[in-house]
C-alpha cells in the first residue's frame, strides 16, 4: 500500500500564494506519475496539474496555467504545487494522487490514479 499525505493548505487573500506539498510513503517499488486535483464547494472533483516521473510531461488545467507550477523530488517522494495569484474560485479541497501504471505520463483523468491523499483545504478570500 501507498500513503499520500498533503500539507500546506490554509486561508489566503486573493492575489496571494500558497505552496502545497504531498509526500508518498509505503511500498513504493516502481516509478509513478503524480497529480493534483481539487473539489470546490458543490462542484465535482477536477484536474489541476500532473507531473510524470522524469518531468518530461506536465499538464495543467487551463484555469491555472501561468499561475500554478507543479514540481517533484523523486528522492524524497514528494510533489509540490506552487500556487500564485490565487483567486476566490481556487477555493477547494486539494488532493494529490499517484499513478503507478503510467509513470511517463501526466494524466488529467482521475480514474487513472491509483492512490489518493486525504486532501487539504485551500480557502481564498476576496
Amino acid at each position: 500500500q501507498v500513503q499520500l499525505v498533503e500539507s500546506g493548505g490554509g486561508l489566503v487573500q486573493a492575489g496571494g500564494s500558497l505552496r502545497l506539498s504531498c509526500k508518498a510513503s509505503g511500498r513504493i517499488v516502481t516509478r509513478y506519475a503524480m497529480g493534483w486535483f481539487r473539489q470546490g464547494p458543490g462542484k465535482d472533483r477536477e484536474f489541476v496539474a500532473a507531473h510524470s516521473w522524469s518531468g518530461g510531461n506536465t499538464n495543467y488545467a487551463d484555469s491555472v496555467k501561468g499561475r500554478f507550477t507543479i514540481s517533484r523530488d523523486n528522492a524524497q517522494n514528494t510533489v509540490s504545487i506552487q500556487m500564485n495569484s490565487l483567486k476566490p474560485e481556487d477555493t477547494a479541497v486539494y488532493y494529490c494522487a499517484a499513478d503507478f501504471d503510467r509513470a511517463s505520463s501526466a494524466s488529467i483523468r482521475s480514474i487513472e490514479y491509483d492512490y489518493w491523499g486525504q486532501g487539504t483545504q485551500v480557502t481564498v478570500s476576496s
